[in-house]
Formats: C-alpha cells, sequence, structure tokens
C-alpha cells in the first residue's frame, strides 16, 4: 500500500496535530481533544 510518508506511529510517540468536522458533535482537534492519560484514536473509513 502506497504512504504518504515513511513516518509511522509507534508506541510513545506523540499523537500528530490534526483537526476534522464531526456529523454530530462539531470540531475535534488532535492530540488536544484526548485529554490527560491515555487515548485511542479509531478510524473507520467504510469503503475504500
Amino acid at each position: 500500500m502506497a504512504r504518504a510518508s515513511a513516518f509511522i506511529l509507534d508506541s510513545g510517540d506523540t499523537f500528530p496535530a490534526l483537526g476534522f468536522e464531526t456529523v454530530a458533535h462539531g470540531r475535534v482537534a488532535l492530540p488536544d481533544g484526548f485529554g490527560d492519560g491515555w487515548g485511542v484514536f479509531l478510524a473507520y473509513r467504510a469503503h475504500w
């Protein structure tokens, strides 16, 4: 699979800045939206 860059996140890496609009909850900004401690980001594309 082609990648946009060679950078791959690993355990302990800082999540890159990312912002997007949701269907029902307005704008989400990551990693700020994770808060303190652990966070999980799950992306479901539904169809390629």
